[in-house]
């Protein structure tokens, strides 16, 4: 099933980049993509070059980082929290994200500093959650995605002061896109922003996902394991926060790719993190890099792709509950 969806997830990323208002054949694209590694006769029209390399490559890249991101966000706190509902917009991670990103807007900074502040708007956060999850005894699980939907709540209302009081006519209507979701400025120097955090991160979630089976069992079985729950929770939710502030800064606001794609995985893969974080990151990088084209081929001007996602991914969700309500989270009756 992962070589599946690797394949699906390949075949996305090609008709992306074949697919739009200046449509270029598949087989054109492939040797587009080939002839700066091996010496190829040229049968595509300039124009078709500058298509492909210059324009979508960056975008579709971008677009599969970003989706793998947030749906391996999601799968990881899930599994942390041992709660289906979880996420990064769910936990208030995204909105100190989008916090820290607007900050920087507003000062005109540059993309380095908009990641940082995407990076630390979304820890202050976590770190908030977490401290109001330890005030209060009983249920802590619980009291975490409550927190984490007051937080995010207050991050929100920060976000919305510093729109009313920027430039209408300059800084504006920036701060507005950035937040609806866009990757229509996406370059390859944007695909180098979003990658670094995303392939750190990936990479400590692919490496402690046996851990997360562990997380599962709840934190007295975990300790009886040999295991440091407190530990292993504290890293996988500061790894989480860093992918989701480069998802922020290079893409916006995203919502429901983290809550959705997971739980699609496991009705394919089963509940074993061992497949499921691979599987939602294929997913997630499939999904996103659909919905964006979508967003810049179904009308004349481009969706923002959180409108998008939002409109497909509720939807989906509710029919994923009421369809599948065991199987989305493994039953073991």
């Amino acid at each position: 099933m992962i070589a599946v969806l690797a394949l699906l997830c390949l075949g996305c990323m090609l008709a992306a980049l074949a697919i739009g208002r200046y449509s270029v054949p598949v087989n054109e694209v492939l040797r587009i993509l080939l002839s700066p590694l091996i010496d190829l006769e040229q049968t595509w029209y300039d124009s078709e070059y500058a298509a492909v390399m210059d324009i979508r490559l960056p975008r579709v890249l971008v677009s599969c980082i970003v989706g793998a991101s947030l749906a391996l966000t999601g799968a990881t706190m899930q599994a942390a929290f041992q709660n289906p509902l979880a996420s990064s917009q769910m936990l208030g991670v995204s909105a100190g994200a989008s916090f820290g990103g607007v900050l920087a807007i507003l000062f005109g900074l540059g993309s380095v500093t908009l990641v940082a502040g995407s990076f630390v708007g979304g820890v202050l956060a976590l770190v908030i959650v977490l401290g109001i999850s330890r005030l209060s005894p009983g249920a802590p699980l619980l009291v975490i995605v409550l927190a984490g939907l007051v937080v995010g709540a207050m991050f929100n209302a920060f976000v919305s002061f510093i729109t009313y009081v920027a430039d209408p006519y300059d800084t504006l209507p920036s701060i507005v896109f950035w937040l609806m979701g866009s990757l229509a400025a996406s370059d390859m120097s944007t695909v180098l922003i979003a990658l670094i955090p995303a392939l750190a991160g990936g990479t400590v979630v692919m490496l402690l996902r046996w851990r997360l089976n562990i997380l599962a069992l709840g934190d007295e079985d975990a300790r009886s394991l040999g295991g440091n729950p407190r530990w292993t929770r504290t890293l996988l939710l500061g790894v989480v926060s860093l992918m989701t502030a480069g998802a922020v800064a290079v893409a916006g606001v995203i919502g429901w790719v983290g809550l959705v794609i997971p739980h699609l995985a496991r009705m394919l893969v089963g509940s074993d993190n061992h497949s499921v974080i691979p599987a939602s990151a294929l997913l997630g990088a499939a999904y996103l890099t659909l919905i964006d084209t979508l967003s810049r081929t179904v009308t004349d001007a481009e969706l923002p792709i959180g409108i998008l996602t939002a409109i497909i991914g509720a939807p989906f969700f509710v029919l994923l509950l009421v369809r599948n309500r065991k199987q989305l989270w493994g039953s073991h009756d």
